[in-house]
């Protein structure tokens, strides 16, 4: 069946659910914590698995970690080149504008003055995005000049490499929700809809998960924007704009599901766990 590591500092509840879900199986696996790992360059430290799964909250953790197993020939869910584009917005949204994948409109400056000048031609509300991070964290919508010249003077007081790349994304007025899916291989095995009086619907930020029909439309377009950052098992966000067309927001490679738990019937770690032992034996 093959050995499984799995990499995670903090045991919430969706690991919880994945380690009972190996066990269930009678797989050989083992917690890896990322806190405790050191590797040298030139040996072969967690090369004993035939699978790992990246359950890190760390974006780095995560980003280094996957590229040293890549280098040992030790296949990870998800593998690097996903860690690597999930883990930063523009990378995400140009890999996803490249597979033709339909996005909100997508600006990006490296200073300022041509992110003010951006903004400007783009037409008010947008949405200013932390290149990298979760959650719904440091996100900005900004109604008019006076609103955004305050940001980028913070951001640029601030100073460091988050806050050195602007990233600016037209504002979709969405009908009070937006949707989730998981991407599981070729298999989307939910969606819901996350509801929300705010504009950021994000679970973690108090959004309310509800049943969400899998339509075709909702699944095929799921499957495009995983594959586009590379597969594995990923989470999809997509936003419904007025006029009705869906568009991708963003992918992530380490989704959470305890909310989507409550409003489906899926057996999401089930699947998880079979798609591992999948790789785990060098199925494709």
């Amino acid at each position: 069946m093959g050995r499984v590591g799995v990499l995670c500092s903090r045991v919430r509840v969706e690991e919880k659910l994945i380690l009972a879900a190996l066990r269930e199986r009678g797989v050989d696996y083992e917690r890896v914590d990322p806190r405790r790992v050191t590797f040298d360059l030139g040996g072969n430290s967690l090369s004993e698995y035939d699978a790992v799964l990246v359950r890190c909250l760390s974006h780095s953790r995560a980003y280094y970690l996957t590229r040293w197993l890549d280098s040992l020939g030790v296949p990870t869910i998800s593998p690097h080149r996903v860690v690597a584009t999930c883990g930063d917005k523009l990378l995400t949204s140009a890999v996803l504008q490249e597979a033709g994948g339909p996005i909100p409109r997508t600006m990006v400056a490296f200073t300022p003055e041509a992110a003010l000048e951006a903004i400007e031609g783009m037409g008010y509300p947008v949405v200013l995005k932390p290149m990298h991070g979760s959650w719904g964290r440091l996100l900005a919508r900004v109604n008019d000049r006076d609103a955004v010249e305050a940001i980028l003077e913070h951001k640029t007081t601030l100073g460091g490499y988050v806050h050195s790349t602007f990233y600016i994304q037209e504002y979709v007025d969405k009908p009070g929700r937006d949707i989730r899916t998981m991407v599981v291989g070729d298999e989307v095995i939910y969606a819901v809809y996350r509801k929300s009086a705010h504009w950021i619907t994000n679970t973690a930020r108090g959004g309310e998960p509800l049943p969400c029909p899998l339509t075709h439309e909702i699944a095929d377009l799921s499957i495009k924007a995983a594959q586009a950052v590379g597969g594995g098992i990923v989470s999809v966000d997509l936003l419904e704009t007025a006029g009705g067309q869906l568009l991708v927001n963003e992918v992530n490679h380490t989704p959470e599901f305890h909310g989507a738990m409550q409003v489906t019937d899926a057996d999401i770690t089930g699947k998880m766990v079979d798609y591992v032992l999948k790789i785990a034996k060098g199925e494709k």
